[in-house]
């Protein structure tokens, strides 16, 4: 009554060595998919901030990514604008916090825009 059977060894491979393209066809298809659902559309986004932010003038209201919502008083320089959160009160902001321009202004004729700031500033 033998209960186990004997266990015979295989034989090797025929490919000794060798190197499979099914191996690795696995690894270039998630690839692929992270490239195409992740890599590129988050390029894309980014390409598109970067156009928003640099397309900035005077005027526009935006939405700072921590949530405060103004207007570009000044463009400072390529880096810093202004922004009017409140009556008087005026906030340096680094161009790339600006999450989202919620309304441009038209064409600014001499680099000047009529905004709500000027008018207060006209009143005093």
């Amino acid at each position: 009554m033998y209960l186990i059977s004997p266990a015979y060894a295989q034989t090797a491979p025929s490919t000794v060595g060798g190197f499979d393209l099914i191996q690795i066809l696995p690894l270039v298809l998630i690839f692929v998919v992270f490239y195409f659902l992740l890599i590129r559309p988050q390029q894309k986004k980014m390409k598109q901030h970067k156009a928003m932010v640099q397309g900035l003038r005077r005027g526009d209201r935006v939405v700072t990514s921590g949530g405060i919502i103004g207007t570009v008083a000044k463009v400072v320089n390529e880096n810093e604008v202004q922004v009017d959160i409140a009556d008087n009160v005026r906030v340096r902001v680094v161009r790339s916090s600006i999450g989202e321009v919620v309304s441009k202004t038209g064409a600014v004729e001499g680099g000047k825009g009529d905004t709500e700031a000027d008018d207060s500033a006209d009143k005093k």
